[in-house]
This record gives structure tokens, sequence and C-alpha cells, in this order.
């Protein structure tokens, strides 16, 4: 049984999809501290065929929980919408799937950064077909105050029956294999290199919101690039 954990992070790119494809349970790591310049609150996505940053307006103090992160502005869903239809409206597959993102950034809890990565981020799986159990960091007490390696461990040891640790490919540089192994526990990491997919770049555009490749390649699209990832190793 595998387990995947991850900040939640805002509308994320494709290989944090198929890491959530690949696990039978995620656990967003909601009880991590808050990174300036991380992609918590931001994203990009291509605008006048360029990146650009789409960032939910939030200035918490150093340290600060994302679970307790409240954005800035309260209309930011609002705001959001509007540059996205302002971008993709000419994109191929916008009609497709326009109505289901403004219906769901419409009903967001603006107020919690958090809750609302967490609900775009479960609301974009079920149309892809992925029905991993998701659950909270925070849910679980980490009453030793375990930190890095030793809190994964333990938050993997509160799922029945788990015995893989999906990690991201970052994970490599500074996780300490022999604890996981010491734990009982096989460490795999998300080697995932997406497919080009049809954007308005003139070149390929890797690591972008999920967003701009579901405005061009629609639901089943999606659902193809992320099998088409490598297999974890």
């Amino acid at each position: 049984m595998i387990v995947g954990i991850h900040q939640p992070n805002y509308a994320p790119w494709l290989g944090y999809f198929r890491k959530i494809a690949l696990s039978d349970h995620f656990i967003f790591l909601d009880d991590a501290a808050f990174s300036k310049g991380s992609v918590t609150n931001r994203v990009r996505i291509l605008e006048k065929g360029a990146p650009a940053w789409l960032t939910v307006p939030a200035k918490p103090a150093m340290g600060t929980p994302i679970k307790d992160i409240s954005p800035s502005q309260e209309d930011w869903p609002q705001r959001h919408l509007s540059r996205l239809a302002n971008v993709y409206r000419q994109a191929p597959a916008f009609q497709e799937v326009w109505p289901t993102l403004e219906t769901l950034y419409t009903a967001l809890d603006a107020g919690t950064l958090s809750g609302a990565n967490r609900a775009l981020i479960e609301a974009i799986c079920r149309p892809i077909g992925i029905d991993t159990q998701f659950h909270l960091a925070s849910s679980f007490a980490n009453e030793a105050d375990n930190k890095g390696d030793d809190r994964l461990i333990d938050l993997i040891a509160r799922i029945p029956g788990a015995d893989t640790y999906l990690s991201g490919q970052g994970g490599r540089k500074y996780q300490d294999e022999g604890k996981f192994e010491a734990a009982g526990l096989s460490l795999l990491y998300n080697d995932y290199t997406p497919k080009p997919y049809p954007q308005s770049a003139a070149e390929f555009v890797p690591g972008l919101s999920i967003l701009d490749a579901l405005f061009n390649v629609g639901w089943s699209g999606i659902a193809d690039l992320l099998r088409d990832g490598t297999e974890p190793s």
C-alpha cells in the first residue's frame, strides 16, 4: 500500500497529480511551515505565450503553518477566474472544462489557503478518474514533535497496511533512506517527466499548473498524460 505526502499546493503541476494517482493514500502536509517563494500559494500559467505567475495573495509571518494562512484578498477566486478566462478563452478545451472550473472556483472557501488548495486538487482528481483517499497531516497528532523524515515515517504509520512511501524527485537529495528501511518501509520516487502537449508557447513549457493542460487537452487528455509518465523507481 503506497502513501504519498506533500504540502497542499495551489493548482499544482501534472507531476503532483501523478504522485496522487500512484498513491493509495495521500496526506496533505498542511501543518508544515509556509515557505516564502514556494508554490504553496502560486503557480505558473502561460500568458501571451510566456510563463507567468498566478498567485493567491498572502503574506504570512515566517514559520506560519500552511493550515493557518488566510489570503489577504477574499475575492481572489473571482480575480483568478477572470484572468484564466482572458488567458485561455481561445484554448482548444476551454468550453469543455470552463463550466466545471467556474463552479469549483465560485464555491471555494477563499478565507483559507490550505482548504482552497485541497478543494481544487480533490475536485480535479475526480473527473480524471483518481480515487485516492486523502488525509490531513494536522489530523494526526505529532506528540514526539517529529521533523523531516521522522515526521513522514510517523504519518505513514498512521495508515493501516501502509508499507511504501512515494517521494518526490527532490527527496533523493536529502532523505535518509536507511530510516525508511529501518521502519519497514519501501521507498519509491515519483520520477515524472510529462509528455509534451499543445500549448500557446512556441516551445513546450513543462512544470505549469495542471490548469494549463486542462484548457489545452481536456479531462480525458489529462488522464492520458498522467498514464504516459515514467514509472516510479
